[in-house]
């Protein structure tokens, strides 16, 4: 990253912030995925019965799950670098040029992000052995993480 001197944040302040990211994610994932079975079946796609749920409903499913957790991450990276998890642990999303954070980079990030978890979390567990602690998908995407210093809180008269 540039001249500037950051500190990367702890695996567990990621963990952390991916947990309170959880509880923003899975309402948001079930909302998408209600409104697109009911266009499916407002537009008359309805299996004529259970059995045949298939594999192309299961799909459909996924992919809406994971649009919707790529549009959530990538609006708030964009939009300032963090979600609001990352606010709460002051963790920010950088490009590892030091500037902001561009699209192909957040999408490119997300994606990375899923085959980190499913190599059993080795790619988030990359960021302990990384000299600069970045996981797989910094690495992949081209960003980083850094944590921000604490805000200094105004003393009341």
């Amino acid at each position: 990253m540039s001249d500037i001197q950051t500190e990367s944040p702890s695996l567990l302040r990621r963990l952390a912030a991916i947990s309170y990211d959880t509880f923003l994610v899975l309402p948001l994932i079930m909302v998408s995925v209600a409104v697109g079975l009911g266009l499916r079946t407002a537009a008359g796609l309805e299996p004529h019965n259970n059995t045949q749920l298939t594999i192309l409903d299961a799909s459909l499913v996924q992919l809406i799950a994971l649009t919707s957790v790529i549009a959530f991450f990538s609006y708030f990276w964009l939009k300032n670098g963090q979600t609001l998890s990352m606010q709460a642990w002051r963790i920010k999303l950088v490009s590892s040029s030091g500037g902001a954070v561009r699209f192909h980079q957040a999408i490119l990030r997300c994606l990375a992000a899923v085959v980190s978890a499913a190599c059993l979390g080795a790619g988030y567990w990359w960021c302990l052995f990384d000299a600069r602690g970045r996981s797989w998908h910094d690495h992949l995407s081209g960003t980083e993480l850094v944590l921000l210093p604490k805000v200094e809180k105004k003393k009341k008269p």
